[in-house]
């Protein structure tokens, strides 16, 4: 599996968005259990302010399941978010292939 980050930006006001958060949240759990280990977030300097976002990590097979995967996003499919969506080639870390550092 391969890593993808999606980077999101707010469209609409903060009541719109929230009427889509539970969805969301829900879909990501649901990500987790189909085994896309799913790491998700908010800029913490934007809470609250226009144009806030955050981003998705996670794991797919290929671009295109990745692709597949953030336009089911609940958030997206309610036009509360613009996105863009980057594959991830770890260098070192603890993702990196079996932990080890300097893998690609």
């Amino acid at each position: 599996m391969r890593w993808f980050v999606k980077l999101e930006e707010g469209t609409v006001d903060r009541r719109h968005f929230d009427q889509h958060l539970q969805a969301h949240l829900a879909w990501v759990r649901e990500l987790k259990v189909r085994g896309h280990c799913p790491s998700t977030g908010y800029w913490q300097e934007c809470k609250g302010q226009p144009g806030a976002g955050g981003m998705l990590l996670f794991q797919a097979g290929s671009w295109e399941e990745a692709e597949a995967i953030v336009r089911s996003d609940p958030l997206i499919q309610a036009g509360s978010v613009s996105w863009i969506l980057h594959e991830w080639h770890v260098v070192a870390g603890a993702l990196g292939a079996a932990g080890d550092p300097g893998s690609s």
